[in-house]
Formats: structure tokens, sequence, C-alpha cells
């Protein structure tokens, strides 16, 4: 069989030099000889794709919306690359079981806005809305207000799933509970691509929230705002997001946007929401917020009107972008328990001293997840090289003596791996591999990545 066989329409197959140059360099890609791209529609595709690939023993690639920061779509040389972005329909939405089946191009963002038209919730809120529920499955996406509702894998009840042998699985299940065996569904989330491509997504979804609030907490410095996180956990509070940053960080995206934000004192926030279905029990959480709180000497807190909740939001989604704006950076995506936040910021600090390179300490708060970015600055491309692999190699290893992990949310990919290698001993990583040859003897899907 060919693959225009295959893929009928000239516009989603693109054959050797046919791919176009404006796709390669989108991908950031320094790929050669690639063998092909193609955008399937259906399952059926997928399947036939994949027994070509077998036939000719091609590596596979899957990609969607390039939204990644791990380079775990990162192709080589002769892969064939599927491209998921055009299988992007909603299927079904079952609202006796509140359930979306979707494809795995669909963005986020569409899924978002399609079930609140219709007053319901898809919690998981990766800051790139424009990222495929595929992607988001593939990482375990989580997002700001995973410190309430969880992430990606608690809202995927079942899959379909193509291995690189053309079969068909079904993982997963509309019913509650399960306790039927090995649960294959939670292997395929997270895998980055390297088990199987995912064709349908079964979304568990939820009634929508039909009040919020969100509120600033000021603070003299990010530890003493940490330990105010660790006081709202202990005391259970009902909290849907809770970010923290940095002054220096928020003022990237103060000078990005020309936007001042809602608080001008301290030198670390909290930047907090809390939902529900009245405002009477929204507000006696946020009574209970700043009793909770006060004994930490928040400079200020802040309840927020409905233009500065828009502000303060923008703000904080836009620090990334500011970053990228002012330096080549390394993101990160630490994971550490919730009592070692300051403690992990604390020893950037040293790094920071130590090394001469900038670090923008920012993060999802409520659930340990840190997003810092090394700035390169001005250091030329081999000095940047150099000390960044000795700041990274150092850091990932504190990390992992905390009891944190190095990826929380956005996966390991090609990015991680060296120091994913390091941290995890050679026990653990051996029985990694042998589940990714279960599924995969000849190790041609996505190949490299992760494990």
């Amino acid at each position: 069989m060919n693959l225009s066989e295959i893929i009928l329409d000239a516009d989603r197959l693109f054959i050797g030099d046919e791919i176009p140059r404006d796709y390669l360099n989108e991908k950031q890609t320094k790929a050669k000889n690639l063998h092909a791209l193609a955008y399937p529609l259906t399952k059926g595709e997928v399947v036939d794709l994949m027994h070509y690939a077998k036939e000719k023993q091609l590596v596979v690639i899957p990609s969607g919306a390039n939204s990644g920061l791990a380079h775990a779509t990162e192709a080589h040389e002769g892969e064939l690359l599927i491209d998921f972005s055009k299988m992007n329909r909603i299927l079904d939405f079952d609202l006796d079981t509140l359930t979306l089946s979707v494809e795995p191009g669909i963005t986020i963002g569409e899924v978002q806005k399609y079930v609140q038209e219709r007053g319901f919730f898809y919690p998981p809120d990766p800051a790139s809305k424009h990222s495929t529920i595929g992607g988001n499955v593939a990482t375990n996406a989580g997002g700001m207000r995973a410190v309430k509702y969880g992430t990606t894998r608690d809202y995927v009840r079942q899959m379909e799933v193509v291995l690189i042998s053309g079969e068909v699985l079904e993982v997963g299940s509309l019913a509650i509970k399960n306790s039927s065996g090995y649960n294959l569904k939670h292997l395929f989330i997270g895998s980055e691509g390297t088990l199987g491509l995912t064709t349908r997504i079964d979304l568990k979804i939820i009634p929508l929230p039909t009040v919020n609030q969100s509120v600033i907490a000021a603070f003299p410095s990010l530890p003493v705002a940490c330990e105010a996180v660790i006081s709202i956990m202990r005391n259970g509070l009902d909290i849907t997001a809770c970010e923290f940053f940095e002054r220096d960080a928020i003022a990237l995206s103060e000078k990005l946007l020309n936007t001042p934000f809602p608080s001008q004192k301290g030198q670390a926030y909290l930047l907090m929401t809390f939902d529900g279905s009245s405002q009477e029990s929204v507000l006696a959480e946020i009574a209970r917020l700043e009793a909770t709180i006060k004994t930490h000497a928040p400079e200020e807190i802040v309840l927020l009107n409905e233009a500065d909740t828009v502000t303060a939001w923008k703000l904080r989604d836009s620090i990334l972008t500011a970053v990228v704006e002012l330096s080549e950076n390394e993101p990160l995506d630490l994971s550490v328990p919730t009592n070692k936040i300051a403690t992990l910021f604390n020893y950037t600090k040293e790094v920071e001293a130590k090394s001469g390179l900038r670090f923008v300490s920012f993060g999802h708060a409520g659930d340990g997840n840190i997003h810092a970015c090394v700035l390169r600055g001005d250091l030329s491309e081999a000095e940047w090289a150099v000390k960044r692999h000795e700041v990274l190699s150092e850091l990932y290893q504190y990390v992992h003596d905390i009891g944190g992990l190095p990826s929380a949310e956005h996966g390991i990919g090609l990015t991680k791996k060296p120091y994913f290698d390091q941290v995890f001993d050679s026990s653990y990583r051996h029985y990694l591999k042998q589940i990714k040859l279960a599924f995969d003897p000849e190790n041609r899907l996505n190949p490299g990545k992760l494990v």
C-alpha cells in the first residue's frame, strides 16, 4: 500500500521534500530527509499509517499543536510524521454520563468553550489554550486549577489507542469504579506518545461553578508567601487556584503589556481564585483565607473586581511570554512537596549567586509546581550550553533529594531526559523500558523520549 492510497487528499500528505519548510520551521526541528508528513482524519487512516510504517520499518513521530516545552515530538531523520491537528472533531456529548467524546486534535480552548456554553465545565487548565487534548493526555497536563480539580488524568474516562503494530485498544471505561486488572489507561496518559496514539478520548465533564472570586495577597518575600500556602493547605481551604510569583516576574509582564498589576505592594504575591455554587459560600472561604494568612503578615489582601481579575490573570499568564521576550531561557517544570517550595526558591537564589544566571520564579503554589526560568542573558552559545547543563544537573539532583520530580506537567521529552536518567536509578528505568518494549518491541514509536 502506498501513502497516497491511505491519505487521499493532497493537502493532507507531503512526501519527502514536499514537506513545507514553514511547517518544519514552526516545529523548530532540525530534522532532515523526513519520509513523509501525514494528517489523518480517521482511526482507519491512523491504523493504515501504522501498518505502512511497519512494512517500511519507519519510525513514527506524532504531533499536535507544537505547544510542548520538552521537545517530545522532535524528529531527526527519515521518520514518518503523523500530525493530528486536523483530527479535531467533537464526536458526542452524553449528558447522562457527563462524557464528552473528542478527537485528539481538538484544542483545550475549544473544549472549554463548547462545554461552558452549555453550562458545564472541563477543569484542566494548562496555559496554552491552543494545546490539543491529545497532547494534554500525552503529558498529563494540569494547569492552575489542579490544586482543586486535579490534572488531565482525572478527567479521562476511556480512550481509543492505536499501537505501533496497527492494533486498536480500548482502555478505561465509562463506569466510575474499576478494580478489573491492570489499569492500562493510566499507562498511556503521560506516556508522551511513546506507547500508542490516541484517536478518541472520552472526557469527564462536571457542572459549571456559578461564582468565581479572585484575591491577591502581597507579601514581603516569596518564602513568606510560601509559608502562607502551607497554612492555606493545612486548614483545608477550598481553593481553586493558588499562583505565586515574585515582583520581578510580574514586573516583566507589566512592561510587556504596559499594564500595572492590581497590587503594587510587597515583593511576592499569591494570586488565588475560589469558586462555588453561591456567593455566600465563596465569600465564607475568603473570610477563612484572610483569617488563615493574617499570621504571615501580608502587606495587603485585595478582593478583585471583574476588570482587575481579568488584568491580574492576563499578567500572570504573560510571565513566560515576557521572559521569552527578554532572553533565551530554560523553562523549568519542577514538582516538589508544597512544604519545600520555599526551600527550593532559596536554593535557586544560591545557584543564581554562584552561577551568575538569572532565575525568574513563578508557578502553581497550591500543588508545588514550580515554573521558574533560567535566563541565558548575554552569554555566548558555547558558554550558555556549558553553564546551563551544570546548573540544571545540580538543580534536578537537588529537587530529587528534597523529594521532588523533574516534571509536573510538561513531560520529559528530549529536554529533560539526561536529568531524568541522572536522578532515577537504573532499576526504575529498567522497568519503564520493559513497559515500552511490551507495546513497541522495535522501538519505532517516538523513540528516545522519556525512556
